[in-house]
């Protein structure tokens, strides 16, 4: 299994650093086609609970700076984007209503780790059905706070409203940053170190997140913790 995990990983990271280059490629070889590609791997990030680990992001910023400097369209790229975004919501939302239970039988512990559920109901304890809105920008919360919303029977119309404000903001935001910055030759020049960089600003906050989780809990398990004498007690 770590060796499955470590191959993913380094797939990732390889993936991530050359993605620059993958969606200029795409674009040389597919034109308004590449738009496609780069909508399935948006949506299955939103809209699969497997698939968090996707660079959202990074792949928006690098599609506006690709684009921009293509013969494509950017308010086209904004629209399809959109579309795929709000679209994947919508999905992770259903399923986590109708098979959550299921789901996280099958995958938790394996696909999904405590942490980032427990990350994700803090962010809705403290934003409330806002957190559609805010996770959109946050990796990994993206993916798992569709589907609690769904598993906790959030009203539909009511999460429909966050998810197509979220995905406006979110895809809007990035793919148009990357379009106006990505004609600047420092940005174009570091474009794969500032697409890495997008990744790892974007995870802090998760990150933060386990971390104060793991150190909650080994304040709580210290409190618990019988006396010494109690606990030879316990062995006799």
């Amino acid at each position: 299994m770590l060796l499955g995990m470590s191959s993913t990983l380094t797939t990732l990271v390889s993936f991530v650093l050359s993605l620059d280059h993958t969606l200029a490629q795409w674009v040389a070889t597919y034109g308004a086609w590449a738009l496609g590609l780069v909508a399935l791997v948006v949506f299955a990030e939103t809209g699969l609970v497997v698939t968090p680990f996707l660079p959202g992001d990074s792949l928006l910023f690098l599609t506006g700076t690709v684009v921009a400097g293509s013969s494509l369209n950017v308010q086209m790229a904004v629209v399809v984007l959109t579309v795929a975004a709000v679209l994947g919501d919508a999905l992770n939302f259903t399923i986590g209503r109708h098979a959550a239970p299921l789901v996280l039988r099958l995958l938790h512990g394996r696909w999904l780790h405590q942490s980032h559920l427990d990350a994700t109901h803090r962010y809705f304890e403290r934003f409330g059905g806002s957190t559609i809105v805010i996770a959109r920008f946050v990796p990994i919360v993206r993916t798992l706070a569709p589907f609690l919303a769904g598993a906790g029977e959030m009203a539909y119309g009511r999460f429909a409203a966050f998810n197509l404000v979220g995905g406006v903001v979110w895809v809007a935001t990035l793919v148009y940053a990357g379009a106006l910055l990505g004609a600047r030759s420092f940005v174009r020049e570091h474009l794969t170190l500032i697409s890495t960089g997008i990744v790892l600003v974007s995870l802090l906050p998760v990150a933060i997140a386990g971390l104060r989780a793991r150190l909650a809990q080994r304040r709580t398990s210290r409190r618990v913790e019988p006396p010494p004498s109690q606990r030879s007690s316990l062995f006799r």
